[in-house]
């Protein structure tokens, strides 16, 4: 009886014979092919074929890779722009700085120089702000009593003068700017030197002289500097320009004059250190009326 597997079943060599042969055909292969490169053709056919295919697998790789490089690309630009807006702020800030330290630098030289001109003792005030009066032209000031500010001394800045000290603190101090409409201060016409008196405008930001001869001699552009009839402030100090010299049908004339001082553009003022009760007592002393020959003539044969 044959007991052997139908052909079907037959398995033709065993796997320890087909895995040597084709380990030598292998090992063959690579001799003839290093030796001889007989097979490079046959691999670039092979990649030719299946480069379209490689690219194809690849698709979603790269795709992947664009999208999470594009989102990588925004956060760092964010970042970047995030980072350029604050350095921009931080230069813009440095440089309000640097131009205000400048502004005050050269109000400060001018301060001084002005202080060169003039003899009187002084100290340079800063503005801490205006003064909370509507009906007032006041600025208040960070020098006051402890650092010798009186009431009653004068008030200038670079270009002329800006107004009185009117209240005094320890620390602090109030100054009444020439435009207050409660504010006089003796003048006179550099070009002419026509005396008047200045008093706080009608109209804001203005000084107006009063009471002035329809003859006087006053015109439009002249400059008006202090006469120093009051013994406080020095005489020729800048005080303001004639702008309209206003005829009626009085016997005075107006004259509308602008201040050369510009208190609301500057923060730094120079207050003179005078002693207001010795400068009255001079002043009075100085036009003291003499006394009558009679009296004189008594005084001198008593003796």
């Amino acid at each position: 009886m044959d007991r052997s597997p139908p052909p079907f079943f037959k398995q033709g060599p065993s796997a320890n014979a087909r895995l040597l042969f084709f380990s030598l055909l292998a090992i063959s292969l690579l001799i003839v092919d290093s030796r001889l490169d007989v097979l490079s053709r046959l691999r670039q056919g092979i990649a030719t074929v299946l480069y379209p295919v490689q690219r194809t697998l690849l698709v979603p790789r790269d795709a992947s890779q664009a999208g999470l490089g594009y989102l990588a690309d925004i956060t760092r630009l964010r970042a970047e722009n995030a980072e350029l807006r604050r350095i921009e702020a931080a230069n813009a800030n440095t440089l309000l700085q640097t131009e205000q330290l400048a502004a005050e630098n050269q109000q400060l030289r001018q301060l001084l120089a002005m202080r060169d001109r003039t003899v009187i003792r002084s100290t340079v005030a800063e503005v801490l702000y205006d003064a909370r009066d509507a009906f007032s032209r006041r600025l208040v000031l960070d020098k006051g009593q402890q650092h010798g500010v009186i009431a009653g001394q004068p008030v200038i800045d670079a270009s002329g003068v800006v107004g009185q000290i009117t209240r005094v603190y320890p620390l602090s101090s109030e100054v009444t700017l020439l435009t207050d409409r409660n504010a006089t201060l003796p003048v006179e016409v550099k070009r002419s030197g026509e005396r008047s008196v200045a008093y706080g405008g009608s109209h804001p930001g203005t000084i107006d002289l009063r009471y002035l001869r329809t003859n006087a001699d006053v015109r439009e552009g002249d400059l008006l500097v202090t006469s120093g009839l009051d013994g406080l402030f020095p005489s020729g100090l800048p005080v303001g320009v004639v702008q309209t010299v206003e005829t009626g049908s009085s016997a005075f004339v107006t004259v509308r004059v602008e201040p050369v001082a510009r208190a609301e553009r500057t923060k730094l003022l120079l207050v003179l250190l005078v002693d207001p009760s010795a400068t009255a007592a001079a002043a009075a002393g100085a036009v003291a009326p003499e006394p009558p020959r009679e009296a004189r003539g008594k005084r001198g044969r008593g003796n």
